[in-house]
């Protein structure tokens, strides 16, 4: 996604969005596993995904005061798509959530890019901190889709393998 020739009330709008979809796309997935350690982790990275539509907001509050954040509905939303029904692998899930959060870190950082040129340099450095911890999330889905991928099966065989104390 070229993000050069759009303006950035949309771009805002659509990282919000974003943020939002990546929201409730790790609670839906937290609200369906039973691997109680899993759960927690998506937990965390739902609330993560909260906070950054905050800080968004804050920064497009300050570029456009008293305005409201434009509805978008742009097809090249700037993450990938992560589909999910009763019959994906958690690992199939959490690989395309790891591309999300790359696709969400390279994301900002182009964002951050546009507004230092544009002498947004606060809102740049706010932007740059964003990409940042995107990066953190890509590893921390990483180190979860390792430990999924070898013990994904376990469920079928050990029906207790994931439940709490």
């Amino acid at each position: 996604m070229s993000i050069e020739n759009m303006d950035f009330k949309t771009l805002f709008a659509i990282a919000i969005k974003s943020e939002q979809e990546s929201e409730k796309l790790y609670r839906t997935l937290a609200e369906k596993t039973k691997n109680f350690l899993l759960k927690d982790r998506l937990m965390f990275l739902a609330d993560e995904e909260k906070k950054h539509e905050k800080i968004l907001k804050k920064f497009f509050d300050g570029m456009y005061p008293g305005e409201d954040v434009p509805d978008v509905n742009v097809p090249a939303v700037p993450l990938p798509e992560v589909r999910f029904d009763e019959n994906s692998m958690v690992s199939e899930i959490l690989e395309n959530a790891a591309d999300a959060e790359i696709a969400a870190k390279n994301f900002y950082k182009d964002l951050a890019r546009k507004a230092r040129d544009a002498g947004k340099e606060e809102i740049s450095k706010g932007l740059l901190y964003l990409s940042m911890m995107e990066l953190g999330h890509y590893h921390l889905i990483k180190d979860e889709l390792e430990a999924v991928r070898e013990f994904e099966d376990y469920d079928a065989y050990w029906e207790m393998m994931h439940s709490g104390p």
